[in-house]
């Protein structure tokens, strides 16, 4: 339950006491709860005991910066702790109560990503590092695409794999080839996308008007084929979704053979939180380009 320190937390960000609170289920990292204030509203409260400081104020900023494209749902942002000082980690959004999707929820989906992604980023990069998951994500801007997918996605997770013991010799072998290679992998040249950053089916939300509502980002900057592959990764979105993306942002030729290499980052966090049953899952996907 939320323990006395946080409610008072809360109270001082929000100006309201806690009435009534009601613990969620779904997620594997923190705890989340719908609460509703002394003043009658209800809010979604994310919070972590454990959090690094930076955790809950990089996912604020990325739901900001997702919303300021104005091309899907986005919860609003309502208050957010770093937990230094003692006070415990938290983040506040406006709650989403979940309704039935609209007939055309798929079409809106596709429609609104590539909006999403046109809206563009200033780099490739981010203004600040963030987290994918638990773990931390770098976001240090690079003027090559192919640059900033080595550097600041693949090896720095291959380096904490290898460190965990859970990549063998001949991944890492793998990985050096795939580095030599890789600005020749990448397709072709692209300005920054604006993207989510861990896009699977659990973070997407329907709201109560039955609209699509992205929640749970890890953003920045990047190739907007890393979004669309990782919504592949691991099914929950229909083929009307990718039909519709086209339809408004037609993605460059050749995208089908890239969409295991964007999976890898991916497969790369699973294979680091979850350990080595992703390894096998690696080991494939590489394959098709060394």
């Amino acid at each position: 339950m939320i323990n006395a320190a946080l409610q008072e937390a809360l109270r001082s960000a929000l100006g309201s006491g806690l009435k009534t609170t009601r613990r969620l289920s779904g997620g594997d990292i923190n705890d989340a709860f719908e609460v509703e204030l002394m003043s009658g509203v209800r809010v979604f409260l994310k919070t972590n005991a454990s959090a690094p400081p930076s955790m809950f104020p990089a996912e604020a900023a990325g739901l900001d910066w997702l919303r300021a494209a104005g091309a899907l749902r986005v919860p609003e942002v309502l208050a957010v702790s770093n937990g230094r000082d003692d006070e415990p980690g938290f983040l506040v959004l406006e709650l989403l109560t979940p309704g039935q999707p609209l007939r055309d929820f798929d079409q809106r989906l596709g429609r609104g990503m590539a909006e999403l992604h046109r809206f563009g980023a200033p780099r490739f990069g981010w203004e600040r590092p963030n987290f994918i998951g638990s773990l931390p994500q770098r976001n240090q801007a690079h003027d090559s695409w192919a640059d900033f997918f080595w550097y600041e996605r693949l090896e720095p997770q291959l380096t904490r794999a290898v460190t965990a013991g859970l990549a063998s010799a001949r991944l890492r072998t793998g990985f050096e080839r795939l580095a030599s290679r890789l600005t020749q992998l990448v397709g072709p040249a692209e300005a920054p996308a604006r993207l989510h950053g861990d896009l699977w089916g659990g973070n997407l939300h329907i709201d109560e008007s039955g609209a699509p509502c992205l929640i749970d980002p890890a953003a920045y900057g990047g190739h907007r084929e890393v979004d669309l592959a990782m919504m592949r990764l691991f099914g929950g979105f229909g083929e009307s979704v990718f039909r519709a993306y086209q339809e408004v942002w037609p993605l460059s030729p050749g995208y089908a053979e890239r969409i295991a290499l964007y999976q890898l980052y991916p497969l790369l966090v699973h294979l680091n939180l979850f350990g080595g049953s992703y390894a096998e899952s690696v080991e494939r996907s590489l394959a098709r380009y060394v």
